[in-house]
């Protein structure tokens, strides 16, 4: 493969490693080269970043790892796209979520995929970057897993001074009530 081909097949590995990167030893694994070939590659893709003006993100290394990162130039667009009310709506997954987090609160994700009975992952991090929930400590016992809870940013979009404004959980019902129930609490959801 020539050098063209090695750029793009680093850049999509650098995409999908996201925020954590990859060190030149992770780099040259992936790509089956050695080391010192990756570094080329390396060199020649930032070497391309920093000199192409129409290209927003650009390649360095932090911390003894590369990774993809925007351009500081592009940092007005990018607050605006942070600072902006989010256009979408929640997804059903992130609903649930979230729904567990406020009534559960503090719950590890473990616990909310014991509930949901499917990972979370994602959900969490649609929540988070929206700040409805955060990481409010660490769980006691092994790993010290993290303790999610909702946000002030929660209690603002939905109108509640605090928790315990939540409308309360129904005690013994029949499957297809509670399935109504939570079909209720999710519309609610979704118009706010």
């Amino acid at each position: 493969m020539d050098i063209i081909n090695w750029k793009g097949i680093l850049e999509s590995v650098l995409f999908a490693a996201g925020d954590e990167g990859l060190s030149l030893k992770q780099i040259a694994s992936v790509l089956e080269v050695d080391e010192i070939k990756a570094q080329e590659i390396v060199d020649a893709m930032q070497h391309e970043y920093e000199n192409a003006e129409n290209r927003g993100i650009m390649l360095v290394q932090i911390a003894g790892v590369f990774q993809l990162v925007t351009k500081k130039e592009h940092a007005d667009y990018l607050k605006r796209l942070v600072e902006s009310p989010g256009t979408a709506n929640l997804s059903q997954a992130a609903l649930e979520t979230l729904a567990i987090i406020a009534y559960k609160q503090p719950i590890t994700r473990v616990e909310i995929e014991e509930i949901r009975g499917v990972k979370t992952e994602r959900p969490l991090q649609t929540l988070a970057s929206r700040a409805l929930i955060k990481e409010v400590g660490r769980a006691e016992g092994a790993g010290r897993a993290y303790l999610y809870g909702t946000t002030k940013e929660f209690l603002d979009y939905f109108g509640l001074k605090n928790i315990a404004e939540l409308p309360p959980l129904p005690e013994q019902m029949e499957d297809e009530e509670v399935q109504d129930e939570a079909d209720l609490f999710f519309e609610k959801f979704k118009e706010l």
